[in-house]
């Protein structure tokens, strides 16, 4: 079952994504802080914040925020983004995190967002719909416009109300965690331990 989370999941989704996350792209993670940080920031979007259920145990979840589009035609707008998604790690690979992908896009598509962004890996959110960035004209402020930047994308939901979404992305500032909270924050979980495994993307010399 996929339903909207509510205020009484936010701790055992905190704890999920932890799960999902540890030491994949990095020792520890930081997506349960992100998670507990977004909802209280004015860019995140509860009515598109979706937890999956199988036999009533919470094993996926997905959030979604507005990250800022400094428009060329001057000016800026809100754009849609989704994130994290957390899949508890015995359930990864069975496809719950493409259902809720799936689930939550089309919901995004009935309340009129024109577009969603995401950065990943196009093999995977390509079998979405989404395409680079650079197609629609929307490009990542860490981009070079003369250079392709497929791991940015988008998927387009209007192409009516998109056509004029065209300048420069910006993550939301709460998707950056202090190494500090963090590490108070992990306190309040079970304890684990941190590795430094091939294939993060970041592997500070302190952690470990």
């Amino acid at each position: 079952m996929i339903r909207l989370e509510e205020n009484r999941d936010f701790r055992e989704v905190e704890n999920l994504a932890r799960e999902a996350f540890w030491n994949v792209y990095r020792p520890g993670c930081d997506e349960h802080l992100i998670l507990h940080n977004l909802r209280d920031d004015p860019c995140f979007v509860p009515e598109l914040s979706y937890v999956l259920e199988i036999d009533r145990r919470i094993v996926g979840q997905i959030a979604y925020a507005k990250g800022r589009l400094k428009l060329d035609s001057g000016g800026e707008t809100g754009l849609l983004l989704f994130g994290p998604v957390s899949i508890l790690p015995e359930y990864q690979g069975k496809g719950y995190g493409g259902e809720l992908i799936r689930f939550t896009l089309e919901r995004a598509k009935e309340m009129g967002y024109p577009a969603v962004v995401i950065s990943g890996s196009p093999a995977y959110y390509g079998r979405f719909g989404f395409e680079s960035g650079s197609k629609h004209g929307i490009f990542h402020e860490d981009s070079d416009r003369s250079e392709e930047a497929p791991f940015f994308m988008v998927k387009i939901l209007d192409d009516q109300a998109a056509r004029g979404l065209k300048g420069t992305y910006s993550d939301p500032p709460v998707y950056t965690t202090d190494s500090a909270a963090l590490a108070e924050f992990d306190r309040g979980f079970p304890p684990k331990k941190k590795e430094k495994r091939p294939g993060q993307l970041w592997q500070p010399e302190d952690d470990g």
